[in-house]
């Protein structure tokens, strides 16, 4: 099953009465599911109604619920109309209010604009969320803005997957040149050091017990083969976690963790330049893997 991204847009309208409505649904990356709905508030208990359809859907992110009312074609006509005494009235009560408070009251374009449209909401006259066929219907729009946000959330979760796949097989890379550079570090090791013991002066057995010792310790110092053989495991989990039909962001997220940890013992026991060049670039590409996998449900 395709992963899924947790940043996408869907959008639908419904037909109630004389008002047209607006679901717009949008949704970005969190760690858990956050729920926000603006709507009007003639409906206080929309969001205990949408919830239950929302958490069917989506498991993690934040998703804003948009759900604007506008006059339909057919109420166009009325919308502009003005009701002159309720205006009045209105301007009245603010003025007299103004008055008892000490306040200037200076009504101006923007103030009439905003009392145009309140005016216009209440003819607009909203059914009652509990109107028959009122909430079957906003659960029908909202099924298809979530089903038009799912399908863009699918199509950038198989842009995500291909691009981490691509990045943990440059990761394997940089394991498998790891571990060569490191087939040869004890030789080395061996020859630099019965070289500094030739330029001072010291002729020692290569058998000798004081030789034979120094080396096992570096030896046991420089060993990277535990971390490299839980690296490619895993490469080898993320992988597959990929191909899981189920919420697994946050299990690539642990697995992200995990490589970190092995990369950064590796680079504290690295005593060969080849080998901490790849460590850092090796951290480079998995920073920007973590930086995808923020995004994934």
């Amino acid at each position: 099953m395709p992963i899924k991204s947790m940043t996408g847009y869907g959008r639908a309208t419904l037909t109630l009465g004389a008002t047209e409505m607006t679901l717009e649904a949008s949704t970005v990356n969190r760690r858990t599911l956050e729920l926000h709905i603006s709507a009007p508030p003639e409906w206080t208990t929309l969001e205990h109604l949408l919830a239950p359809c929302i958490r069917a859907h989506i498991t993690r992110g934040k998703l804003t619920l948009q759900i604007q009312p506008s006059l339909t074609a057919n109420a166009t006509a009325n919308a502009l109309l003005w009701d002159p005494d309720a205006l009045r009235e209105t301007l009245a009560k603010l003025s007299r209010q103004a008055a008892a408070h000490n306040l200037p009251f200076n009504p101006d374009a923007h103030l009439l604009l905003r009392l145009a449209e309140l005016h216009r909401a209440r003819r607009e006259n909203l059914p009652p969320l509990d109107a028959p066929g009122t909430q079957s219907a906003l659960k029908a729009a909202l099924h298809t803005a979530l089903s038009h946000l799912a399908a863009m959330r699918a199509q950038e979760g198989r842009h995500l997957e291909t691009d981490l796949r691509a990045r943990i097989h440059t990761l394997q890379t940089h394991t498998t040149q790891i571990t060569t550079h490191s087939d040869g570090i004890l030789p080395r090791h061996r020859t630099a050091l019965f070289a500094r013991l030739q330029q001072a002066g010291l002729d020692l057995d290569p058998a000798d017990e004081r030789v034979l010792k120094e080396i096992a310790l570096f030896a046991d110092r420089c060993d990277i083969t535990e971390e490299t053989t839980r690296l490619h495991s895993h490469y080898a989990q993320f992988l597959a976690i990929l191909d899981e039909a189920q919420e697994i962001g946050r299990k690539l997220d642990f697995l992200c963790q995990e490589i970190n940890r092995e990369l950064n013992t590796i680079g504290s026991k690295a005593n060969h330049l080849p080998i901490t060049r790849l460590v850092i670039e090796g951290k480079n590409e998995l920073e920007r893997i973590r930086e995808q996998v923020q995004n994934i449900e």
